[in-house]
């Protein structure tokens, strides 16, 4: 059975700096509700590009009278402090629009998942970007309950993208070829995507014939992004730039450029 959740929402809609919400109290359990899992995203970082993503945040709780309801949200603010009045960063999606909806898979076991919406044209900025806190709030048919305000942490990154160019093609074995390519990332403050500079990046090659890549060497982004290293040809392959990602912006692998060694 689905329901609707009722709890009290924490914000008309998305709220970030300076919300004011209820009265503060700490994390708290009253009776057997039990968390068992929380999950954000499936499990992945929540990467945004310049358009609006959604991304999905569940709990799955069990308690002997069965699971009532439950509301989640996501926050940033310094350990230890209360989200509702110390929060730098706060959202909570709008009650009518997106409401928790609990399944039960059992009398005691019940799933409630709600949905979140980042929007740069919006409220998402630049500063946004980095680890989120997961706040999480269940009630149980027999008024028990629990809340706890950082069951969890989540990263909401910025999406990047990478370009590979290597050359000349064909190219005769013992010559040397130059591989160049740009990092960007999104601008969340632009609604574009602007060079990311100074971030080490491994150039990458994998020989025709397998299927794995292995790193040449590193070089970092110049002040608009690009990237360019010189090599020597020796054999026919793929040769792409990979970009482990930080915490505020995603990882990357460009799509291996084939070179013809002759």
């Amino acid at each position: 059975m689905r329901k609707r959740a009722i709890l009290a929402v924490l914000a008309t809609g998305t709220a970030l700096s300076g919300f004011a919400g209820p009265s503060a109290y700490a994390d708290e359990i009253v009776g057997d509700v039990q968390i068992t899992n929380v999950s954000v995203n499936a499990g992945k970082d929540i990467v945004v590009g310049v358009s609006d993503k959604t991304v999905t945040v569940s709990v799955t709780a069990t308690d002997p009278s069965g699971i009532w309801d439950a509301d989640l949200y996501l926050w940033r603010g310094p350990d230890g402090t209360d989200p509702y009045y110390s929060a730098t960063d706060y959202v909570d999606p709008n009650e009518d629009t997106t409401p928790a909806d609990c399944v039960a898979s059992s009398a005691t076991t019940s799933t409630c998942a709600k949905t979140f919406t980042f929007e740069p044209d919006w409220w998402v900025t630049n500063a946004n970007a980095g680890t989120w806190k997961v706040g999480v709030q269940v009630h149980a048919n027999d008024n028990s309950r629990t809340e706890k305000w950082a069951y969890t942490t989540t990263r909401l990154q910025r999406l990047s993208k990478l370009t590979v160019n290597a050359g000349p093609e064909p190219i005769a074995k013992g010559r040397t070829l130059t591989i160049s390519g740009k990092l960007s990332r999104a601008n969340w403050d632009t609604l574009d995507y602007r060079g990311y500079t100074n971030q080490p990046v491994k150039l990458q090659f994998r020989k025709a014939g397998t299927t794995t890549y292995t790193t040449a060497k590193t070089i970092y982004t110049s002040s608009t992004g690009g990237l360019t290293s010189t090599v020597t040809a020796s054999a026919d392959g793929y040769w792409r730039w990979y970009f482990a990602g930080t915490s505020t912006t995603s990882a990357v692998k460009a799509t291996g450029d084939f070179v013809d060694v002759q």
